[in-house]
């Protein structure tokens, strides 16, 4: 198999790419010190009377519009050139960000959205500002005002477009994005809203949570849009988080009597998932179906190298495809996320990919929070139940995987939980090393617990040697332990 078979499958969502973007001054930053001094210094070079006050109580024009209130036609250029050789020096560290800025970038971030900044201010001093309070931002873009900025809004897809003047509502409603106006600049909240703005905050610390709910709103849309396409569907139901919400959703989508929830039975399975699953799957009037798969049977999962994950995936999706057929079902659904489809190296989503499978909540753009977030609100049992990959995530690569190493590890592990249960413990792996386990719990229990007390209990399912390890739960981290990664994912 070519390293390039294992690559992600390629993007299908139904909605587009997150993209928001800012206005700088009084949206994002308070550049009024630094604006103002600069006037004042150009004032005191010229001998021009200037009332900085006044310029910087209504910013967001171009900067020759201002510059004319105070200087004649056949000086403003003029002007504006020493006006930005001043800049950089006098007005970068005057400035600040307004409340809820890095909040609000980082709320984008969660989402697997991009920013940008679309200003009338001078590209270079756009880029000197975010740089200098340390704004990660995506793509500056300057010297664009009013319905102008919709030409890069456009560019860049973007799909929401904040500001505080009503030339910003001008832009994003000639992009087609929605207008989010925060009333920090000179407009009062009434003003935006009457001039048409989409949305009023009062400033950006309310941006986060109306960004989410807007986001959560579109992308549930999306979902209930695609699963409604479909006549019948059958959900690969691990009993996760993630398969429960689309299980869920689908019953919903097109009624619990056209979904099949089927929980593959394997060595890999831990035993006590299959009860919890058949009982949700029963909660939603939904049929259970458990048909064993045979993983083990292939030498690429046995061999347990960087692709693994391929084999059981295609193992998988071709045990259900007949009892897809068997009742008549062309769609077979798994509970693949917008985190899971960016998460590296991923052959699994390639495999299913290859063999038709369909990724509801990732064309959905939804994330991990996002499917915990919904399925709260919908009441799910699931929401918060931690994550739990397969046993064979937990042999270290190049160990080669037996039922009895699955089963020594589910046993470890369901001794560890029973140990914890009182002290409300989420996350427990035992990571099987060769002979030696190393033992992974959610790191606010490290200090309360006795560790000794865990080790005995791990050895005693068969390990020789066990440890805690001090750094707490990690998904993932087995791949941490390859001195060569590449060695075993470029297979």
């Amino acid at each position: 198999m070519s390293t390039a078979a294992l690559e992600p499958a390629p993007d299908t969502a139904d909605v587009p790419e997150l993209v928001v973007g800012f206005d700088l001054d009084m949206t994002l930053i308070d550049s009024r010190p630094g604006i103002q001094a600069v006037w004042d210094l150009l004032s005191a070079e010229t001998g021009v009377p200037i009332d900085s006050d006044l310029v910087v109580s209504r910013l967001g024009p171009p900067l020759t519009w201002e510059m004319a209130n105070w200087f004649p036609p056949e000086q403003v250029d003029a002007m504006v050139t020493r006006y930005r050789e001043h800049y950089p020096a006098h007005a970068i560290s005057g400035s600040l960000p307004l409340p809820g800025v890095a909040e609000a970038l980082a709320t984008i971030r969660a989402l697997r959205g991009r920013t940008m900044v679309v200003s009338a201010k001078y590209t270079p001093s756009v880029r000197l500002h975010l740089e200098h309070l340390g704004l990660d931002v995506d793509e500056p873009v300057g010297d664009l005002h009013g319905a102008e900025k919709g030409t890069a809004l456009r560019e860049h897809h973007a799909t929401v477009y904040v500001g505080d003047h009503t030339a910003d509502i001008d832009g994003a409603h000639a992009a087609g994005a929605v207008a989010v106006s925060v009333a920090t600049g000179p407009f009062t909240a009434d003003e935006l809203r009457a001039y048409g703005a989409d949305v009023v905050l009062n400033d950006l610390t309310e941006f986060p949570a109306w960004l989410e709910g807007y986001v959560l709103e579109q992308r549930l849309e999306a979902l209930m849009r695609r699963l409604s396409s479909y006549d019948k569907m059958v959900v690969a139901f691990s009993g996760g988080a993630d398969s429960a919400f689309l299980l869920a959703a689908a019953a919903r989508a097109i009624g619990p009597a056209n979904v099949i929830a089927a929980t593959a039975v394997s060595p890999s399975l831990p035993a006590a998932e299959l009860e919890p699953a058949a009982r949700f799957a029963d909660s939603l009037g939904v049929r259970h179906v458990s048909p064993h798969t045979h993983e083990m049977d292939r030498e690429g999962y046995q061999a347990n190298s960087g692709a693994r994950c391929y084999f059981c995936k295609a193992e998988l999706i071709e045990t259900l495809q007949p009892i897809a057929d068997e009742f008549g079902i062309t769609a077979i659904a798994t509970g693949t996320n917008a985190d899971d489809a960016i998460a590296g190296f991923r052959p699994g989503i390639r495999a299913a990919f290859e063999r038709g499978a369909l990724t509801p909540l990732r064309d959905a753009r939804l994330t991990k929070d996002e499917i915990r977030t919904a399925s709260r609100s919908w009441g799910l049992e699931t929401s918060d139940k931690p994550a739990a990959a397969c046993l064979s995530s937990r042999i270290a690569y190049g160990i080669r995987i037996t039922p009895n190493l699955l089963a020594r590890v589910d046993r470890a592990e369901q001794t560890v939980r029973a140990k914890l249960a009182s002290y409300g413990v989420e996350n427990v792996r035992v990571r099987d090393l060769g002979e030696n386990a190393s033992i992974e719990i959610d790191a606010a229990l490290l200090d309360r617990v006795d560790h000794q007390e865990l080790v005995d209990a791990v050895v005693a399912e068969g390990f020789t040697t066990a440890q805690v390890d001090p750094r707490g739960f990690r998904s993932g981290s087995m791949n941490e332990r390859l001195p060569e990664p590449e060695k075993y994912r470029n297979l």
